[in-house]
């Protein structure tokens, strides 16, 4: 069956960073957005330029009925585009859901581990968002790395998540900061022990990795090469 492509307004606009814009779009009257999964992505083009289309990951779960949403990095034409210029009002066409960079909820006693770098962190928060409004017993470890703690995204929502659900962690590692910084957390980047020590379990660990092809295939290797694990316990989403 064909996808439907629908028009869709844009609710909100919220920056969440100065080059970094979450986008919800409202499902029009009548839409009907399938058996859509949380860590799959939509692809959005504006109205007037059909030819330029882009995908982004939903930074909402299955669980946000009514709307979509999308956070999206000033990157490109139309990561430019989408957060120089869209606004609540705009409307976008939007082709439904796909992918199959899905969380691993089953079975009961789960540890997903998501390895994220910048904007790779926003299907992360999909994931957590329906672990912890369903009470999952599902353990989550975010380990996600920014320049420094003015670029990590969501962290507000991410603590709050964290408050609520004992089974969930959210841990940033910071790349370039000067020794004066107070920043209290980890610092430099992720590295194959740091990752290895989250792991119990590995029978029951689930791996996933957004962000550039060098740090993807760096996790890639930790888990099939010193792990020794299959790659069906690897999902990875990588760019550039």
């Amino acid at each position: 069956m064909a996808k439907v492509i629908a028009e869709m307004l844009i609710e909100t606009a919220t920056m969440e960073l100065p080059d970094v814009k979450t986008l919800r779009l409202k499902w029009p009257e009548g839409y009907d957005p399938g058996e859509f999964k949380t860590g799959q992505f939509i692809t959005l083009y504006w109205p007037h330029k059909p030819r330029y289309k882009r995908a982004y990951s939903l930074s909402s779960c299955t669980l946000d009925k009514g709307h979509y949403e999308v956070t999206v990095k000033r990157d490109g034409k139309m990561g430019t585009s989408f957060v120089d210029w869209a606004e609540a009002g705009d409307k976008l066409l939007v082709i439904p859901p796909a992918g199959k960079f899905l969380p691993v909820f089953d079975p009961p006693g789960r540890h997903l581990i998501c390895v994220a770098g910048g904007s790779g962190v926003t299907p992360f928060r999909g994931f957590v968002r329906e672990a912890t409004r369903r009470n999952l017993d599902t353990r989550i470890t975010i380990l996600y790395t920014v320049r420094t703690p003015r670029d990590i995204i969501f962290e507000k929502e991410f603590r709050e998540l964290e408050a609520a659900n004992p089974r969930f962690q959210f841990l940033v590692t910071c790349t370039r900061l000067t020794p004066e910084d107070p920043w209290p957390g980890r610092r430099g980047r992720i590295t194959p022990d740091w990752v290895k020590s989250f792991v119990g379990d590995p029978a029951q660990t689930v791996f996933y990795a957004c962000g550039t092809n060098e740090m993807v295939e760096g996790i890639e290797h930790l888990v099939t090469h010193d792990l020794g694990l299959p790659k069906q316990q690897m999902k990875t989403e990588k760019w550039g």
